[in-house]
Formats: C-alpha cells, structure tokens, sequence
C-alpha cells in the first residue's frame, strides 16, 4: 500500500495476561478490542468501539469464574467511556464482528473505503491476534493483515527518538498533547510484566492514540500514511545456496518439536511474523531422522527479536524453546550446492514427500505405479512432473541409499500418498513423510559430502615404538573367515556347516566375533590345518547357506581365505575391508585390511600428532622395548596377550574373541613381568557412571601388574569441575587399552 489511505482505524487490544512490552509473550486470551476511526482527508474522528471477549474459563476455578462475572458486572454498570460497546463468545466470532463494524462504519462515512489499521507497536497484530487465532484454526480477516506502526510512523518525522523506547505517551508529550498517564503505565516506574490492564485504560490509550494521528496530519508534520507493514499470509517453501550470506541476527533454533511437525507447522507457530522464502530447515540426527530442532531465518532483526518472546509457547502439548543462532548455523542446513536439487525444487507451489526405506533396484517406475497403481484397486495421487518429479538420493559412488524425494501439485494428492506409509514396493514396506526444500539440501548435502574412506585420527600415544600395522604381504593363508553368519548361529552349526573340511580345524580354532554388547556380530574366523584345505573349503562353501538354519531368515554365508596375521588383527579389535574379495577372483590391489581408527599407518598421510612426553621423560617412563617384549613361551591359562606384528592402540572399535586365539598358532607374545622402573601415573577421564568401579578397572588394566590398592576412583566433589565420569589413578609403567567400548582418553601424571 502506496499511497494515503482514506481512513485509519486506531486499534489497541488487551489479553488475559500481561500488558505493555510483555503483551502476547504469556500466551494468554485476548479478552478486549478498543477501536476508533479516523477520516484522514477529512481529519475527524469517528465512534469509540469497545468490545468485549469472553475468555476460555475451561482451566479457571469456580471461584475465579465467581469473581471475573463480579468485575463484568462492574464494568457494564459503570462503563469504561467507549461510545458503543459488545460483547462476543469467542475469538472468531469477535473478529467477524470487528470487520463487520469496521466496514459498516466506513461506508457510512461515505467519503473513501480504504482503510487501514493503526497501532502503538507490533505486538497488538503479530503477538496477539494472529498466534492465538493460528492456534486455534481460527481464520483472520483480511484487514489484520496490513497496519500502519504508529511508532514507526512518529520516528519518520522525529528520527533522534528511540524505537523501543516510544510509546503513546512520549510520542504525545513531543507533540504537545496533554494526557494523563495512568501510574501503571508510568515510564518512570518499573513495569509489573503480570499486570493486567484496566478496560478504561484501554479506551483512554486509544483516544491518545486518535489525537497522535491527527497530530501528525496536521501542520507541520503534514505526515503522509503510505507503505505500510504487511503480515504473511504463506510461508513460501524455496531453496537456499551455501555461497548466501544470512545475517545472524535474524535467525532462530527452535527445540523441542514434534518429530512429525513440517516447515508449514512451523510457519504456524510463529505466525505474524515474517519468514523469509525458504526459511524453516528442519535439522536431521546422525540416522537421518527429524531430531526436533529447526532454524528459522526471518526477513529482519526485529522479527527475529519478536519470535524469542515465544519462548517456551506451546504447539500442540509441547512447548517449544526458542534461542538465537547464527547465519552459519542456518547455512550448514539449508545450504546447498547440488544442481540436481536445484533442479528438483525449482518448480514453486509443490508438496514435497520423502520415501524411506527403498529397495535399491527401485526405479522410477516402480515408484510411480507405487503411487498411482494400475489395477484400480487403491487410490491414486499422480506424481508431478512424472519421472522429473522424484529424485533419488546416491551415495558419491552412485549407490542408493534408500531414500528419496517426490513432488506432488497440490496438499490432497500429497495427502493421499502419505495414507500409503507403510506400505508394500518390492519386499519392503516405505515409510513416507512430509519434507521440506531445505530437508532435501540436508539429506543430499550429507550423503554427497560422507567420506568413501574415514579419516583415521592420530595415535593417542606417539612416543611408542613404530611398528607396521598391517601383516606382511605373502603370509600364509591358512584360516578361513566367514562373514554373514546367522546370529542365531553356535559352534556346532559352523561344524555342520564345513562338513568334511571340520576335519581339518586346528584344536580350540573356531573363534566367534562379538560386537560391543556381547553378542555374535555375524563374522567368525577358523583355523584350518593347511593353506590347501582353506583355499578347497573357501571355493566350495562360498555364499552357501547353512542347512539347519533355512528359511525366510536364512542368510548365505561368504568364505574367505585368509592368514592368522589378519585374524588376530581382527580379533585385537582391527577390520577388514569391503575390498577383500575371494582369493580365486581377486584383481584389486592391496591386502584387504584396514587400521584400526586410532592408527596411522605410513601410507596415510596425516599430520604427525605433538609427543605427549618429551624425549627423556618417555625414556625414564617407557623400558627398552625389548624388555617388554620377551620370547614367546607356553603361557598359562589367563594370560595378557598381544600381537606381535601391531602396535598397541586403544580398541574403540569394539570385537572381542570368544574362545580367545591359542598363542602358540597366532603369535601373540606375553604380557611383560613387573619392572624395576618407577610407574607413572595414569589418569582416565570419560568413564561411564555406571560402570562397576574399581573392579571393571582391575579388568581392564590385565597384565599391567596394577595392584588392586593402587587403582583410586575422584569423586566429581574432589576434581573440581571435572564433567564426571573422571579418575581413576593407577601406578603403571604404560597403559591403553579398552573398557566395554566406551572411549578413554588416557593421559599421564
């Protein structure tokens, strides 16, 4: 709106709650709308409307009920000024009335029928009326969506005075009208944000109102009322690329929301305020899964200023926190670079849907007739754009992930299609759900930025003797690992399994590999009596499956060759890789196997991680390494082993051997005797607070001649502000190791 308007409607409302600059941040019910028409040509005044709404009483006490009946008598018997007053039983049948009279007035005016709203503020319109009628589904008249700041419009004539510091009662003491300020909105004393203001006040506010109008239309100001502020009536969904720049003082991060909720929802709830196009990013967790925060990026400051006072307003059930974040926060979500999504979310007016869970042979066909089936039976929701209007999410190698992306015209064939979650493609059901623009960035962004290959961080301990990680090349490969087994699968199903190649186990040499939390991770190593009988067993048995354990459930099994070197690698808590194929159609280049994270082998080229010790004091701490790593000899049963051909490293990878591997086969050496040098003393923060204490340490310290008195727990009252789960000290000469998967950074006093 451009140019002047004929008549401006003075407007002043009241909630339940509190008043002031803390008006609408309580959440409570509008219960008055004061009003007055101005004829701006004509600089008349026209009637005082007051009306009056009945608040939800569903939450209030009798006696409450009781005594807010006594004040509305009160009020009806002694009046509070206005020329016409009503009342109305609800929100929406007030603002109907509202429009109603408003439209009624103006055209009995006669002398225009434009008009326009006015009010002291932003937060009459953007916290109050729009919010509550979003929350309870209650459609706006069009009039509340367009009105003139009065503040704003006093700033234009006098620009030294304070925005956030105007109100109706300075803007008329600089233009020279005389009003009487009521003590409870007295600037110079302290505000009471609970307090709830008077119906008479209400009227004398709009009446103050009326006159700064007029005031300002008269000589000198002569103030033209053009360009007003527009509320939204649409979020617009849109894309948003990384190489933007997004002010941080206009975004929010909003906690705490249903799993379900879309971009739309959101808009919801901050309705009144202005999102800017594209501006909800819903954030995803490490699974891909909605984590029930969002950013919101609005068109300005003062927006953005507004949308923190709904913190903690309720959606639903829930109430939601809402707390400042920056541009790049905001970037990291909704910013993306692909071209293909670009392409793909170009087309404006569309509903967006996710698919999960996809068959990775499904092709655009199938998820078409997925949709629109041709036998007649389910209904149908066309996809638009046909093959165009899906988009399939890869990996940077081009495999699928399982997800994608589909575009609908309008919200009930999106309706229609998200009545079909769960439902049958191929052999899997999809579960489907509503998306957003910036949802599709986030989910490209980070399958296309996920590595091929993790990075491997630094030793922790770069003072140990430097040691080949991987086997060497050329090793006999005289033990099988099978890889996929069933986890209902024991011993004896492995024995049947091999057949007459069981025959050729080696004493105590089949040896299940468990995950973290102690069960069959689906991969087993077995020790055979020949490379000849490996290599037989591995081409005969290869993707077989185990005919005990046949059925919908059943699994083949992969065999692979491969030498006790790689076994005991495994077993001490390495992998091995996708890249180890079957010995008889091997054509890749390497061994196979890959480090443990904590290890950097010479061929990775990571920056060298800074000596936690210097020279000396490693020397003085750490004994020559022959001392420590002795002959191999028979060993008791009980014994601490390591391999021989790796380092030791911390083992946050999580495999351990059930029935350990027989050292005398594998080649693991023992466990160092007490030494004559003095022990450090190492500290191990990062400990789970439900752990068992000192006798979960003495297990995991095994083989480090740790005596049970030396091992102390530090309640968090005695180190201070340590985040918990911090102590233990122990006097020994070196330590890493592992306890029940949980990562311990270990460092030395």
């Amino acid at each position: 709106m451009t140019a002047q308007v004929d008549y401006l409607a003075v407007l002043f409302t009241a909630t339940s709650g509190a008043s002031g600059e803390f008006l609408g941040s309580d959440e409570k019910e509008l219960v008055q709308l004061v009003w007055q028409l101005v004829d701006v040509k004509n600089k008349k005044l026209g009637r005082l409307h007051e009306l009056l709404i009945k608040p939800d009483l569903s939450d209030l006490t009798e006696e409450k009920e009781e005594e807010d009946v006594v004040e509305e008598g009160a009020e009806e018997e002694n009046g509070s000024g206005a020329d016409c007053v009503t009342t109305a039983a609800s929100l929406e049948e007030a603002l109907n009335q509202f429009h109603l009279q408003l439209t009624n007035d103006v055209n009995s005016a006669g002398a225009g029928t434009s008009v326009c709203l006015c009010t002291d503020g932003q937060l009459h319109i953007r916290q109050v009326i729009h919010p509550e009628a979003a929350s309870k589904n209650i459609l706006v008249p069009d009039c509340f969506y367009s009105f003139f700041d009065l503040r704003k419009e006093f700033k234009k004539n006098f620009p030294m005075s304070d925005l956030k510091a105007l109100n109706a009662y300075n803007m008329s003491e600089s233009l020279s009208i005389p009003v009487d300020v009521p003590p409870m909105l007295d600037p110079s004393a302290t505000p009471d944000p609970s307090a709830t203001l008077p119906a008479e006040i209400a009227v004398q506010q709009v009446q103050t109102m009326a006159s700064i109008v007029l005031a300002l239309l008269s000589e000198p100001t002569c103030l033209i009322f053009s360009n007003s502020d527009r509320v939204s009536e649409k979020f617009e969904s849109g894309t948003c690329s990384k190489m933007e720049k997004v002010c941080d003082n206009m975004v929010i991060r909003a906690r705490g929301l249903p799993w379900q909720s879309s971009d739309q929802d959101i808009a919801r709830f901050f309705r009144g305020l202005n999102i800017a196009k594209g501006g909800v990013a819903l954030c995803l967790n490490a699974q891909g899964r909605r984590n029930g925060e969002a950013l919101v990026r609005f068109v300005s400051e003062e927006h953005r200023d507004l949308a923190l006072q709904r913190h903690k307003h309720h959606m639903g059930n829930r109430y939601i926190e809402v707390y400042k974040a920056t541009g790049e926060d905001f970037l990291k979500i909704a910013g993306g670079t692909s071209n293909e999504a670009a392409m793909f979310l170009s087309r404006e007016d569309q509903i967006i849907v996710r698919m999960r869970g996809l068959p990775f042979t499904a092709t655009h066909e199938q998820v078409l007739s997925f949709f629109s089936p041709e036998d007649g039976l389910k209904e149908t929701c066309p996809v638009s754009g046909g093959k165009d209007g899906i988009l399939f999410v890869h990996y940077p190698d081009g495999r699928p992930t399982g997800d994608a992306f589909v575009l609908f015209a309008c919200e009930e064939h999106a309706q229609c299609a998200l009545r079909k979650h769960k439902e049958i493609l191929g052999r899997r059901y999809i579960e489907l759900f509503k998306s957003t623009a910036a949802e599709v960035q986030q989910v490209l962004n980070r399958y296309s930025s996920a590595p091929l290959i993790p990075v491997a961080p630094a030793p922790l301990v770069s003072v140990l003797p430097a040691m080949s990680l991987l086997p060497p090349p050329g090793g006999l490969r005289d033990c099988l690992r099978l890889r996929g087994l069933p986890y209902a699968a024991t011993i004896e199903d492995i024995l049947t399994f091999l057949g007459e190649f069981a025959h050729d186990i080696r004493p105590h040499g089949v040896h299940m590999v468990l995950n973290q939390q102690g069960r069959p991770s689906g991969d087993c190593f077995i020790q055979m009596a020949s490379a000849e009988r490996a290599l037989q067993a591995s081409q005969r048995l290869h993707k077989h499956v185990m005919s005990g354990l046949r059925g919908a459930n059943s699994r083949y099994v992969e065999v692979f060759p491969c030498s006790a070197e790689e076994m005991g690698l495994v077993l001490m808590g390495g992998s091995l890789s996708h890249t180890h194929t079957h010995t008889h159609i091997r054509s890749r280049s390497g061994t196979g196997l890959s480090p443990p994270p904590c290890l950097s082998p010479p061929s990775y080229s990571f920056t060298p991680a800074p000596h936690v010790l210097p020279t000396e004091a490693a020397a003085a701490l750490y004994p020559p390494i022959g001392q420590v790593l002795l002959a191999p000899r028979p060993l008791p049963p009980g014994h601490a082993y390591y391999p021989n051909t790796a380092q030791l490293y911390m083992n946050y990878t999580a495999y351990y051997p059930s029935p350990p591997g027989s050292p005398t086969t594998v080649g693991f050496f023992p466990s160092p005797p007490s030494l004559s040098s003095q022990g450090g003393l190492v500290r191990m923060p990062g400990l789970t607070y439900n752990s068992n204490g000192v006798k979960d340490l003495i297990n995991a310290v095994q083989g480090y001649q740790s005596p049970a008195e030396s091992v102390s727990l530090l309640s968090s009252s005695l180190i201070g502000q340590s985040s918990g789960g911090d102590a233990p000290h122990m006097s020994l000469p070196a330590l890493i190791t592992k306890g029940a998967g949980q990562y311990l950074d270990l460092s030395l006093l």
